[in-house]
């Protein structure tokens, strides 16, 4: 066993938070916790997984749900296709291991959606395998404890630190020794101030005799970040609304929004306004409100929104467009920027 590995659990045992997914063998729901967390905070993924272990309490009964309602119940998380491939997996699980859960890490690895990492964390938690998880909070420990410069999202970093972290594993209690390093970094290796002065692995930690703490993790700045300019046209007829669905594979595929222009650049509504499509669609309406635009952050992507509410004279006929009652709108999955419109 490593030294490390035994301060670690030594300060698990001790410091560990009480997560519902902790303290059990379920698969399900270990593999369920573990896509919610991806790119999610404890704090905002914890209510996300209460509401989908109480909806769905099996991979049986998710993969039998309409895939609106696993979209709906997603909404706001962000990453959608996280979703989308959650139902796809637990449809494989049900059709290929006759609703059971697959118990080998490369069976695991095997479902959509599931990586390295997340079937390395459901074999270990679920069935206590010897694999090592290695996360942002592990890369962090890693690079730190062994003051490590190597891009922890270059090819050779992924590489370099997965063997550290098989070295470091304790393969008697792997699921005990993965837990304790993700929760280690969690609290107290932390991004941002991390608690340096009161860590027993200091006299371990390189960064910290090198001073370099705060400079590791080093990752590759090779993301560009595009401007999408988005106009939603929110078309009103007595009490009832139009809504379309995204099927193509870009952000929030398979998610409900509202009549969208989208533009390269920012236009002004006047220019929109005579938009042949739209011209065509609409012809007798009154101009209700249009807003400031809207700035929402995505990973890659920053996007300018504008809604323009019209009051329609006539009913629409559109096979592109359903028609529903704007009170309705809560039951359809919607992007998180447009349910912050109407939330306001």
């Amino acid at each position: 066993m490593h030294p490390i590995s035994d301060k670690l659990i030594s300060w698990y045992k001790k410091n560990n938070r009480d997560l519902p997914w902790r303290n059990i063998s379920d698969p399900y729901k270990i593999w369920l916790s573990e896509i919610i967390l991806q790119q999610t905070q404890v704090v905002q993924g914890l209510n996300y997984y209460l509401k989908f272990t109480e909806t769905f309490p099996t991979v049986v009964d998710l993969a039998n749900a309409p895939e609106d309602k696993v979209m709906r119940l997603w909404q706001g998380l962000g990453y959608y296709s996280r979703a989308r491939n959650l139902h796809a997996a637990a449809k494989a699980i049900k059709l290929n291991h006759k609703g059971k859960f697959p118990h080998t890490y490369e069976s695991i690895k095997a479902l959509k959606g599931v990586g390295d990492y997340t079937s390395a964390a459901v074999a270990s938690f679920a069935y206590n395998l010897p694999h090592a998880v290695v996360d942002g909070n592990v890369y962090r420990v890693l690079s730190r404890l062994f003051n490590i410069d190597t891009p922890i999202n270059s090819t050779q970093g992924k590489k370099d630190f997965q063997l550290l972290a098989d070295e470091l594993l304790n393969k008697k209690q792997p699921a005990l020794h993965n837990s304790a390093i993700m929760e280690f970094g969690a609290l107290w290796c932390r991004p941002q101030n991390p608690k340096c002065e009161e860590c027993q692995l200091q006299a371990q930690c390189l960064a910290f005799q090198n001073k370099t703490v705060a400079q590791l993790p080093v990752k590759d700045k090779k993301i560009k970040i595009k401007n999408r300019y988005l106009h939603y046209f929110i078309f009103n007829y007595k009490n009832n609304v139009y809504i379309q669905k995204r099927t193509e594979k870009d952000i929030w595929q398979n998610l409900y929004e509202f009549y969208l222009i989208e533009t390269a650049s920012p236009e002004p509504a006047e220019l929109l306004f005579k938009d042949k499509a739209l011209k065509r669609l609409v012809s007798n309406f009154k101009v209700k409100s249009v807003t400031p635009v809207k700035k929402h952050i995505l990973s890659h992507q920053h996007l300018y929104a504008t809604f323009y509410e019209l009051d329609l004279k006539t009913d629409l006929k559109s096979k592109a467009l359903v028609k529903i009652k704007r009170s309705d709108l809560n039951n359809f999955g919607l992007p998180q920027l447009i349910t912050k419109y109407l939330n306001q």
